[in-house]
């Protein structure tokens, strides 16, 4: 054991040294990020003591707490002290993995409770997300938790001011944020890179029956199995089905449908890379193309989001596009377009592209110089000649810049390092509740402009409603 944990760690600090090597032989390099990752491996080489020692628990162990829990605990120091989870086959898969002795609970209270637990991992069902995330706060553990960190947009003052009040460290599982790539997509638009940005297109899409949550359900799912009176104490009185419990995005009455899981993604890696605290205005639409297996949220959907001038950046427009039968196979891509140039981020990899106008206006071609007199087509020829030089006309060229990070790179583990170094020393997370709750509700309120039909609008500066 030993042996795997130091070669764990030894991996994970090569990870991180080849981040701070790519990052200085690359262009607009940031000397700043260098300079974290070099500290963060010193941080790491020392021995960890029991004061370093972090132990969570896990409220909620379906696909994403599996998912986060391996995450956190490839972070040096990090000891797993609890499972929760409501329905009982997956609090046995954790006694499977991690042991008979391991403490396994249906009541996340119960495991708030433990004197042993430092902070918890929030993966429950976005209806819960809120509830036990006060309470969480309530009981003094720091809290990671999935995105979105509220399934209603008046759960979210709340959340702020308890985390504020809390003293301890909230962040928000929107791992992109955290990523290197979007790190230098930030640097490249902040230092002019592409001109002034107008419009960002973001696209996440998926074509698989797992991509659009047709999980698998177990064979002895029932009300007992599940504690479904539990998992309703959250929700209005529903009679027992296993697809609200398994597959719980796809409903309304628990979930958040696509602009939550997959929206939110958009949004959160947007709202870094450009410094926004969001749009003021959000429209709306969907359909049901394919997946018409009981669900109410749409397996198709795209935004219309404007955001205003500020000064962290020019107003722009975005478009959101989730289609989960979609004939590309799937992608996951955001576009930022400017008067220069396009920046694409494409998981990790970043590509600028430049397009550049020339210094003298258009003249001949397609255009309506042609439909004059002749006489008057050579005079106004003979202007333009003697105005503009030949290098005024000609359209710039600049070099094109791609960006790949390291083989292996994980920005998930990047994000539950920087939430437990802030755990650690109390530096602030790159995702807080206030930045989670800007996220959230742009994306909630896509699925309020899908219902009702009608434009939301949003103060992105105190975050509420107009």
């Amino acid at each position: 054991m030993k042996n795997d944990s130091a070669n764990s760690r030894r991996k994970f600090l090569q990870q991180i040294g080849a981040t701070s090597l790519l990052a200085a032989a690359s262009p607009f390099s940031s000397m700043a990020a260098s300079a974290n990752a070099e500290e963060r491996i010193l941080t790491y080489e020392r021995k960890i003591s029991s004061n370093d020692k972090i132990r969570i628990g896990v409220i909620g162990y379906g696909v994403q707490g599996h998912f986060d829990l391996r995450t956190a605990l490839k972070v040096p120091g990090v000891e797993l002290a609890g499972v929760c989870d409501l329905y009982n086959g997956r609090l046995e898969n954790a006694k499977e993995q991690f042991g008979k002795e391991l403490y396994t609970t249906n009541n996340y209270k119960d495991l708030l409770d433990k004197k042993d637990i430092d902070a918890v991992l929030i993966c429950t069902t976005d209806v819960w997300h809120a509830r036990i995330t006060l309470d969480a706060l309530a009981k003094g553990k720091h809290v990671y938790c999935e995105k979105p960190m509220v399934y209603k947009i008046s759960e979210g003052y709340p959340v702020i001011e308890a985390a504020k009040k809390s003293g301890k460290v909230l962040q928000v599982g929107s791992q992109r944020v955290s990523s290197i790539g979007y790190a230098k997509a930030k640097e490249l638009l902040a230092a002019g890179e592409i001109g002034e940005l107008n419009m960002v297109n973001a696209v996440y899409d998926r074509q698989s029956s797992i991509g659009a949550w047709e999980y698998t359900i177990p064979k002895d799912a029932n009300a007992m199995t599940t504690n479904w009176d539990t998992f309703i104490e959250a929700t209005e009185k529903m009679a027992f089905d296993a697809k609200k419990f398994f597959w719980w995005r796809a409903f309304k009455e628990v979930g958040t449908g696509v602009a939550g899981d997959l929206f939110i993604h958009l949004l959160s890696g947007s709202h870094f890379i450009t410094n926004s605290k969001g749009p003021e205005n959000i429209y709306s639409t969907g359909q049901f193309s394919y997946w018409k297996d009981g669900r109410n949220l749409p397996d198709v959907m795209s935004g219309v989001l404007q955001y205003p001038k500020t000064k962290e950046h020019a107003a722009f427009l975005m478009t959101l596009q989730v289609n989960f039968i979609s004939g590309t196979g799937g992608q996951e891509v955001i576009r930022l377009i400017g008067s220069e140039g396009l920046i694409e981020v494409s998981g990790n990899n970043i590509t600028v592209k430049h397009s550049l106008m020339p210094e003298a206006p258009g003249f001949g071609g397609y255009d309506s110089l042609f439909t004059f007199s002749k006489s008057m087509q050579e005079e106004m020829q003979k202007d333009y000649d003697a105005k503009w030089t030949m290098d005024q006309r000609k359209r710039k060229t600049k070099e094109d810049i791609l960006f790949k990070a390291p083989m292996g790179y994980d920005d998930h583990l990047d994000h539950f390092t920087n939430f437990f170094d802030s755990v650690r020393t109390g530096k602030p997370v790159v995702e807080d509740a206030a930045f989670g709750f800007r996220a959230a509700a742009p994306a909630l309120s896509c699925n309020e402009s899908y219902f009702s039909k009608k434009i939301i609008h949003w103060d992105p500066i105190n975050m509420k409603l107009k």
